[in-house]
């Protein structure tokens, strides 16, 4: 019974590896130390509030992030913005009020506002949906050892729109060549006899929404494009995961508790048997 499960297993993983194989035109995701990485890792605060900044004055005309609440801009891990920005951040958003249907300006209890477009994504849980790292054959295993994959694979797309590749020198009306995203069809021109894309990436809708100095950073930091893209994929990753420090040291606390555990275990062991087994023989 085992032997046919891992069986199946190994042709299941085989089989999963020649169809994403065979499917191509898989997008580059560039590998970012984030501060937040390992077991270690701790959110930077001033970066959360550069990526809000960002946010703020780019992604929210179009991307919204309608399950993050407004006051947890406010939290200790978080951007830990004080609480009267807090509120003057909230006030900056107009929401019709459940109750009453009238519009108001927002409160701290207020979630971000949806999607400003209605093909747009939201970005609530972007940096967990958004899986990078699955190695060359989706297998996952590259996660394991470059990091958390989400936040690095916004970055990349953020980071990098290029020119059109040879094969497609005018590329595809309305769409913008990018050799992170890999969600998008592939002209033929760039696949060859067996259908499998030349290029890496492919065409997205979403024009370039970065550039250097389109944003200018209230702490002084530089606005160039690549620090821009870090700050929001950072401040994304903290929108899908806000608890990830609490549970880290959850963790780590239970990992110390278990190890101390074990060995009193063990040593409770050694000391109540140790009468009945006796000392050990040696053997000549």
């Amino acid at each position: 019974m085992f032997r046919k499960i891992a069986i199946s297993a190994v042709s299941a993983l085989v089989m999963g590896a020649g169809s994403a194989y065979a499917a191509g035109g898989g997008g580059h995701v560039t590998d970012v130390p984030f501060s937040f990485e390992g077991p270690f890792g701790t959110y930077d605060e001033h970066q959360l509030q550069r990526g809000l900044q960002v946010y703020t004055e780019v992604c929210s005309a179009c991307h919204g992030m309608k399950f993050v609440p407004i006051r947890t801009l406010g939290d200790v891990g978080g951007p830990h913005l004080p609480e009267d920005q807090v509120r003057a951040y909230a006030a900056e958003f107009t929401v019709t009020d459940a109750e009453t249907g009238e519009d108001r300006p927002g409160k701290p209890t207020d979630h971000f506002p949806h999607s400003g477009l209605p093909n747009a994504p939201d970005l609530s849980l972007m940096a967990k949906a958004r899986a990078g790292f699955h190695g060359p054959y989706g297998l996952g295993i590259n996660q394991l050892f470059k990091g958390i994959g989400g936040p690095e694979y916004i970055y990349s797309v953020l980071a990098h729109y290029e020119e059109n590749p040879d094969c497609a020198p005018d590329g595809v009306d309305g769409f913008y060549y990018n050799t992170a995203f890999s969600a998008g069809g592939v002209p033929d021109s760039c696949k060859d006899e067996h259908g499998v894309s030349t290029v890496p990436g492919t065409w997205i809708a979403m024009p370039p929404p970065l550039s250097d100095g389109l944003v200018e950073y209230q702490d002084g930091h530089e606005a160039s494009l690549h620090h821009m893209a870090e700050d929001v994929s950072a401040f994304l990753m903290w929108a899908a995961e806000p608890k990830m420090m609490a549970r880290k040291q959850a963790g780590f606390t239970a990992v110390i508790f278990l190890t101390i555990l074990s060995v009193l275990l063990y040593l409770t062991n050694k000391r109540i048997w140790s009468a009945v087994k006796g000392p050990k023989k040696k053997h000549v």
